[in-house]
Formats: C-alpha cells, structure tokens, sequence
C-alpha cells in the first residue's frame, strides 16, 4: 500500500553500493588526480620552453655578432685563399648576414618612432578604448607571428637556393625588403603593446590593469569548452610558452621606462613590484586552470606534457647535428611562433635610450655585461642540451635523431624521393662503435629502412593522380605511426595561434 508515511522511511532508510559501478568512479576519481597534477605536469613544461625562448633570444645579442663578424671576415680574405668551393659563402653564414642586416636596419629605423609621443597618444585615449586597441594589438601579434616567420625563411632559402635551378622567385632584394618592414612593422606593434602595459601601471585607479588582466580569464571560455586533440593541445601549450616569454620581456621594458623617468630610484621598483606579480600571477592561473579542464573534457592524460617536453627537446638536439636543416633559433620560431628578431629590435631601442654611456669606465661596464651576457647564453645552451638528451632518452625517441623525418616535395612522388634519401643517409659512429649524437649520418646501411613521414594532406597536395594506388598503401603505414612522431611535424599544419588543420 502507498502512503506518505511509507514513502518518507523508504527515503531515509534506502541504500545504494558505489562498487556496482566501480569503473565510473575510478574514472572520476582519476580525472581529480589528472587535474591536480596538471600545475606541476605544465609549469614544468613551461618553465623548460621559457628557457628555450630566453637561448633563442640571447642569441641574437651574444652569438649572433660574432658570427656575422666571422662571415664577413671570410668573405673579404676569401681571395686570399682562392675559390676552393663554388659557395663564396655557407648557407648558414649567408642566414646569418641577412639576419645581422635586418637587425641594424630596423634598429635605425626605429630611432624615427618617438615613444613619448606614443605614450601620450594612447594616455589620452578611454579605458575602453585602450581595452579594445590592446586586445586588437594580441590579434595582430599572432598574426604577424604566423606570417613573419614563413617570410624570413623564404629569404634565407631565396638567398642560399643553388643557382644552377630554374628562377621561380622573385628575388633576394624584394624578399630582404619584405622582411625588413616586417620586423620593422611587427616592432611597433610590439611598442604599441609595451606602451598599453606602461599606460596602465601608471594609472592612478589602476582601472585599465584590472580590465587588462580580466582579459586573460576570457581567454578560458574561448578554448576550454572546445574539442581539442594531443596536437592542438601541443600548439596550444607552444603559444603560451611564446606569450608569457614575451610579456615578461614587455614587463622588463615597462620597467625601465619606468624607471628612467624617476631617475632610476630604486624606491619606485618596489612600486611596480606589486603589479608586476599582479600579471604573471594572473597569466599563470589562466594557464593552469585553462589546461586543467582542456585536459578533462578531452580525456587526457598528464603525461602528454612530457611528450610535448620531449618533442621540443628533440628539436634542440637535432639542431645540433653537423649536417642539421635549420638553426636552433629558427626552429624554435616555428614550433612557438616566437620571432626574436623584432623583440630584439625593441628592446635595443629601449636600453639604448634609456641607459645613456658616457666616459671610459661606462664603456667597460658595457664590455664586461656582453661578457657577462655570452656566459649566460652558453651555460643556458648547455644545460638545455644535457636536458634535452636526457629527454629525448626518456621518450625513446633516439632512433629519430639517425633516421630524419622528410617530407616529400611539390611534383615529386614519394616513393623516389624516399629511394633517393635511402642511398644518402646513414648512421655515424665514433672510434668505440657507439652513435655520435652531433653528427648527422652519412652512410646507411642497405637493409635499414627509411622513415619518411607524411600525411593526408600531404599526399594530397604532392601526389600525382596516377599514384592512388601508393597513396593507399602508405595510408595502411601511417596507421601504426605513434603520437610522438606526429609532433615532430605539428608546425607543418600551423595557421595562426592554436588551430590546426
């Protein structure tokens, strides 16, 4: 019989067993231990790839010099030597020219920019007007990332090109002028932006700041209730490296700004320290609870953090084969979409104006902290080196650095272009018999196969019509591929930001 009475004591009374559905809470109980480990799993991930934008970005004030002093030193005594090599130059050396060029270029150019009339310009604009500029100028930054890169390495390759091939480009001066109005043109936005910042820490009712840093928070409803796969979650994790790298040296040049207009007290560094930590709190927290439910409603796990670790170590080491594709510092630019160069521009401009050398002994501070500078770029390379290696032996991924990933190239089956590699590359030992990790292989042996990784989309754009058949076969390949290997060549498929095709 149904009554009220019986209905109210079966509520009270009535039981239920968590160890029926044992799996499911498992399952929940896992994703709290996931979310709990996400901060360390991702700030060590950060921590390791801040490091790697700070060695790129060293090596454009300490090495960068010397090395454009040592090809132009080649260049002149070359007659000296005679013409032993078709190259008057090295591909690299050339790279290196170009960059060093572009840089005293853009830092002249530079000098026609006022800041101060910059900063009174946007000090008169509204709060909300300054919201939306500086959220425009984050828009645009990205995308000048995005583009600036592909045109820098479309001069290093129009002026390193073998000559014997067919012209199909047009030519090295409008690429160099190209890419000198992009640094140029990506340094003052990067000014634009570093003035926004100094606007709003010096704002009486710090109004702007706050509506500044609200502005990352945004940031989580736009990725986190997204669908988001291992490799946009790795190209994701990149372009935070690249942001919180680049407001820490926006932050370093609103320091000093600051701190030239009162006269370098060091009383009003302790006025700025509080904002200072306001920002990379507010961008830190962003970044672990963005990641943390990204992880969660996409099943995945913390230990894909260490694969991302691994995958950028790899690119560290690979770099420092004898016979390596790219420089260090240009991989890094692609992986990230961190461009020193205008960076560097900028942040030359300011020192310069801010700091004012006078007499003798100024002049020996200057030598002995580009001295101080060296030492630090190679005590940071070699640490990250021996990380690297460590990494890269961690993830198993030591087979690679012997076995490069190729793409095929436009109008070229991939099957010849694999034949072609296969008789080219090997394996190089030292004098024990163990593989040398700095040298890049010379001679394979013929019953070690080649590894060359493609994709969907590559084999849509490269393989003629009449090769379906290959491309069907391929495809049965690619299915036994692991995850590692597809973030060695997630840069490929890069558009802007996080998204990937």
């Amino acid at each position: 019989d149904l009554s009220l009475l019986r209905f109210i004591s079966a509520e009270l009374t009535r039981g239920y067993f968590l160890e029926h559905n044992e799996a499911k809470y498992t399952e929940r109980r896992e994703r709290v231990y996931t979310c709990m480990r996400i901060p360390k799993e991702l700030e060590k991930l950060m921590f390791f790839g801040i490091f790697l934008c700070l060695d790129a970005f060293l090596y454009v004030f300490t090495l960068l010099p010397l090395r454009v002093f040592l090809a132009m030193f080649r260049f002149i005594t070359l007659p000296c030597y005679g013409l032993r090599d078709r190259r008057l130059l090295q591909p690299a050396q050339v790279c290196d020219i170009l960059k060093g060029v572009i840089l005293v270029i853009c830092y002249f150019m530079m000098h026609y920019v006022d800041y101060s009339m910059m900063y009174h310009l946007i000090r008169g604009q509204s709060v909300i007007k300054l919201y939306i500029i500086y959220n425009m100028l984050e828009v645009a930054d990205r995308l000048f990332s995005s583009f600036g890169q592909d045109i820098l390495d479309a001069l290093y390759w129009t002026a390193t090109e073998p000559k014997e091939r067919k012209r199909a480009h047009i030519g090295v001066i409008p690429h160099f002028f190209m890419a000198v109005l992009y640094v140029f043109l990506h340094a003052i936005l990067i000014m634009v932006q570093a003035t926004t910042l100094n606007v709003a820490f010096n704002s009486h009712n710090k109004s702007l700041l706050t509506i500044m840093m609200s502005n990352n928070f945004v940031e989580i409803k736009g990725s986190v209730f997204k669908k988001f796969e291992k490799n946009n979650l790795f190209q994701m994790s990149n372009s935070d490296i690249k942001e919180r790298f680049t407001n820490y040296v926006l932050l370093l040049i609103v320091c000093l700004r600051n701190m030239e207009q009162f006269s370098w007290n060091p009383d009003h560094l302790w006025v700025l320290f509080p904002d200072v930590c306001m920002v990379v709190a507010s961008e830190i927290a962003v970044d672990i609870v963005k990641h943390a439910f990204i992880t969660k409603f996409n099943d995945i796990t913390a230990d894909v953090y260490s694969e991302y670790r691994a995958s950028l170590a790899f690119d560290l080491v690979s770099s420092r084969q004898k016979n390596a594709y790219t420089d260090y510092s240009d991989s890094v630019s692609r992986r990230m979409g961190f461009i020193p160069l205008p960076l560097a521009v900028l942040l030359i401009r300011v020192v310069t104006s801010s700091i004012k050398v006078q007499g003798v002994l100024a002049y020996i501070c200057v030598v002995l902290f580009y001295c101080g500078l060296i030492s630090l770029k190679v005590l940071n390379s070699i640490v990250l080196l021996g990380k690297s290696c460590q990494y890269v032996k961690e993830a198993k991924m030591e087979e690679k650095l012997f076995n490069p990933i190729l793409t095929a190239t436009p109008g070229k089956p991939a099957g010849k272009q694999q034949s072609m590699f296969k008789s080219n590359q090997g394996i190089s030992t030292d004098e024990n018999g163990s593989a040398s990790v700095t040298n890049q292989p010379v001679h394979q042996k013929e019953n070690t196969p080649s590894l060359l990784v493609t994709s969907n989309s590559d084999q849509f754009l490269t393989t003629p019509d009449g090769e379906e058949k290959d491309i069907s076969q391929d495809s049965s390949e690619l299915k036994h591929r692991s995850s590692k290997k597809d973030l060695l060549e997630i840069d490929r498929f890069t558009i802007c930001g996080n998204r990937i095709d």
